[in-house]
């Protein structure tokens, strides 16, 4: 379906919406002493989640109705419109969130015959919000949103979530070459990292393990910001079970730098 046969903007218009208003519910449990739950991965999970993704869920129902949906929570709706499907994480970063910890963001995105063509990642505790549609630019909390120019590696911020996840998922050798190659090296966690990439703070973000919904706004809010998101081959997708945002210009070296060796790949087989 081309671009041109849908409006974008309404659609990029309510998904800002939907996601701030899901963030306001956020805040109201915020910083406090909100116990999680683990779920059967062990990762937590609050009544903050589940009300949140609910509250997205009955906005699109209600605005959308054929659309499908996929969210972290409660999995997937199936629509009879199968070209569309939104993208759902209520609370991206619930370690941070429990811990009163402000950098946990309202992931939202539509993919369109199965490309990403609106995506919204809203930080509720920071008042940040990044948005973009394709064709539409990004914009952060309003103005135009870009990556950064930096194309002297040794100049760059490379930024992480947890850095023993690089060991857990067989991403050691990558791990220890961008340690090496001369970046700095920060642990802004979670989509936070994304957003600075996408706002110009960073030039690279590196998640070794990602779900759909942890990243389902990211490849067109970097695409319109004037940078990439994708796995570490260098394609965009938000299917990938990585994550790499990056600007232009130091793309190719990242991509050089995070690429499995053969015999790397034999090792983790």
């Amino acid at each position: 379906m081309a671009n041109n046969a849908i409006n974008l903007r309404d659609y990029l218009a309510f998904a800002v919406e939907t996601a701030w208003q899901a963030g306001q519910l956020t805040l109201g449990y915020f910083q406090t002493g909100l116990r999680p739950e683990l779920k059967a991965d062990e990762s937590p999970v609050t009544v903050a989640d589940r009300e949140a993704e609910r509250l997205i869920r009955e906005r699109i129902a209600t605005a959308y109705p054929n659309h499908t949906v996929v969210g972290e929570e409660y999995g997937e709706a199936e629509g009879s419109e199968g070209g569309f499907r939104w993208f759902i994480d209520p609370i991206d970063g619930t370690r941070s969130f429990v811990r009163g910890v402000p950098l946990y963001a309202v992931l939202l995105a539509l993919e369109v015959e199965g490309e990403i063509q609106v995506g919204v990642a809203h930080f509720p505790a920071l008042g940040e919000m990044v948005a973009a549609a394709s064709g539409e630019g990004c914009w952060w909390n309003g103005r135009p949103a870009r990556v950064s120019s930096v194309d002297d590696w040794r100049q760059a911020i490379i930024a992480c979530t947890d850095a023993p996840a690089f060991i857990t998922y067989r991403r050691e050798e990558e791990w220890r070459r961008l340690l090496a190659s001369g970046a700095t090296v920060r642990g802004w966690s979670d989509a936070y990292g994304h957003l600075l990439v996408a706002t110009g703070r960073a030039e690279v973000m590196l998640d070794p393990i990602m779900s759909p919904w942890d990243c389902g706004p990211f490849p067109v809010i970097l695409r319109e910001a004037g940078g990439y998101f994708g796995d570490w081959q260098g394609n965009s997708t938000i299917y990938g079970q990585e994550g790499m945002s990056c600007n232009a210009a130091l793309l190719e070296r990242a991509l050089a730098l995070t690429a499995r060796r053969e015999t790397e790949a034999s090792q983790g087989e």
